[in-house]
């Protein structure tokens, strides 16, 4: 088999039991984003797959916060698969540099191909998907649904934002509502820009039911 296939299945079979918001079927999503986005740019397209296909290999999330994890078993797993040193460092740049982190994080790295694979994550934390997800995770660490009494907290530092335990509708102004003016590529600004507008949407519909208005 080929690398990217060999990569499927490694990523698979280590998210076979992962968090229904990362696991496999997130790698796919942003792995088929990132071909779309990658398909309107000039890139290193192997670079993209296996960034899209490793990104979240071992969240910080949901090891104890520790950011080193997730480079560590992706330089293994692609030692063992013979790339070159190249495209490891750059595939653990992505990595390293692809997460929101509150908004306030300064990437250490550029590339094109961090840009596709950063767009398409973002895509997937959007939209119908986005909303899914955020309530799934809400659902998972034990979180209110939404508190009028606890205001969404802008303008986070890195520690705040891993550490926040607010109530789930919060995470939209706290992140999602402003990914749509971080997106990198044009075809990605494009998808946020439909995506974000259907978030609004629902949070117009939940606001009116959660005061009983409809």
């Amino acid at each position: 088999m080929s690398l990217i296939d060999n990569t499927i299945v490694f990523v698979k079979e280590k998210l076979q039991n992962a968090e229904a918001g990362h696991d496999w079927f997130h790698i796919e999503r942003v792995y088929k984003n990132a071909l779309l986005i990658a398909s309107d740019e000039d890139c290193d397209l192997t670079i993209v797959k296996l960034g899209a296909l490793l990104h979240d290999i071992a969240d910080s999330k949901f090891n104890d916060g520790d950011e080193t994890v997730g480079p560590r078993v992706a330089r293994a797993f692609l030692e063992s698969q013979n790339a070159s040193e190249e495209s490891i460092v750059h595939v653990i740049n992505i990595i390293e540099n692809i997460s929101f982190k509150g908004g306030n994080f300064e990437k250490k790295f550029t590339s094109k191909e961090l840009e596709i694979v950063q767009d398409a994550d973002r895509l997937d934390a959007l939209g119908a998907i986005g909303i899914a997800r955020t309530f799934n995770y809400g659902g998972f660490k034990n979180r209110q649904l939404y508190n009028p009494a606890i205001a969404p907290k802008l303008n986070m530092t890195k520690e705040e934002y891993k550490n926040s335990e607010s109530p789930t509708l919060n995470h939209f102004y706290e992140k999602l509502l402003l990914l749509k003016d971080k997106m990198n590529t044009p075809t990605g600004k494009k998808l946020a820009e439909q995506r974000h507008t259907f978030m609004e949407h629902f949070l117009a519909q939940f606001y009116a039911e959660w005061d009983g208005e409809v």
